[in-house]
């Protein structure tokens, strides 16, 4: 996941970084409201953690700017605030989730996949298509009930093009998924593609990932 965090605590924010990419996340760091604005408006987040105390603005009104503009990713609220006014204001101003410091690591890691599962439209840890099953919180697949190892990147790429199933996703969708600045090779990335293609359908028969020419690549399956 990419993950948008806006923590004024200099100690705490590193350390949430590192929890998060200890997960394989990727993680925009942001001490201030308006560094966290321009990540949110400029790079593919899917979900955010705001504190509500940062230095600039505070985080209800910037929760508030997020959803003005559109912004749709969910929104989990960490925050030392914890009485219900504050609760009910945060929930109110568009966050979807809310939670008091000190936390338990197990119990944010779980908020932040249930969130974005939710928002995917996938309720189950699961994602499920024809003889396919991606398992999102092991990060495994499974094909008619048999594991197929993945690497981390092959993982990835399917991922993202079953959370978007019936769409073109485009090469460079798939490189921002993949590298922190989106520049990586769009050969290598091809090659990871074919590579994934003989490990889903190794006869050729389902064909489930199809280039689409100068577009980019479809998931063809309908997802559950």
């Amino acid at each position: 996941m990419k993950i948008l965090l806006a923590e004024d605590d200099r100690l705490l924010n590193h350390h949430l970084k590192s929890i998060l990419q200890e997960e394989d996340h990727q993680v925009y760091a942001a001490h201030q409201a308006e560094e966290a604005l321009h990540f949110a408006e400029d790079y593919p987040i899917d979900v955010a953690i705001i504190d509500l105390g940062l230095p600039d603005m505070d985080g209800l009104p910037l929760i508030r700017q997020l959803r003005d503009k559109q912004i749709p990713f969910p929104i989990l609220i960490l925050t030392a605030r914890g009485n219900w006014q504050d609760k009910v204001a945060g929930l109110e101003a568009g966050a979807d989730d809310y939670m008091v410091k000190p936390f338990h690591k197990e119990e944010m890691l779980a908020r932040l996949n249930a969130l974005v599962r939710r928002s995917a439209g996938f309720i189950s840890p699961q994602i499920q298509a024809g003889p396919y099953r991606l398992d999102l919180s092991r990060k495994e697949l499974a094909v008619a009930d048999e594991t197929v190892v993945l690497t981390h990147f092959e993982y990835t790429i399917l991922e993202y093009l079953m959370r978007n199933s019936g769409q073109v996703v485009s090469k460079q969708q798939l490189m921002d998924q993949l590298y922190d600045d989106g520049e990586g090779d769009p050969n290598t990335l091809e090659v990871l593609v074919s590579r994934l293609r003989k490990k889903l359908d190794p006869e050729g028969e389902l064909q489930p990932i199809t280039t689409i020419r100068r577009q980019g690549y479809i998931f063809n399956l309908s997802c559950q």
